[in-house]
């Protein structure tokens, strides 16, 4: 499946299944093929997608921390990370939340 993300206060964000299924359970919201995020829930949305980037970057300074003490070569960076992914639709959330716009998938 394919997410593309819309809304009138921006442009479309497209992600993987697997990729948008990640931001939508960081949200807290269960993936779902279509759905709508009105602007009420933007901030909290936007607050667990960066509560989720801060976490991905600890869990990764921790694995290199680990390694470095255990006088191992850190864990290798793997494609496309968290923040990365998750930046275009958090742009996406203050967009739209500043416009009163919401945003919808899969309609």
């Amino acid at each position: 499946m394919i997410y593309k993300f819309k809304s009138k206060a921006a442009g479309d964000v497209i992600m993987m299944g697997p990729t948008g299924d990640e931001m939508l359970r960081a949200m807290g919201r269960e993936p779902a093929a279509q759905g709508i995020v009105e602007p009420d829930a933007m901030p909290a949305a936007i607050s667990a997608l960066e509560q989720a980037m801060a976490a991905a970057e600890a869990d990764r300074a921790r694995a290199e921390a680990e390694a470095a003490a255990a006088g191992e070569k850190p864990p290798s960076r793997q494609g496309v990370g968290f923040r990365q992914r998750a930046w275009p639709l958090i742009q996406m959330l203050k967009r739209a939340h500043v416009a009163g716009e919401s945003i919808v998938w899969g309609v």
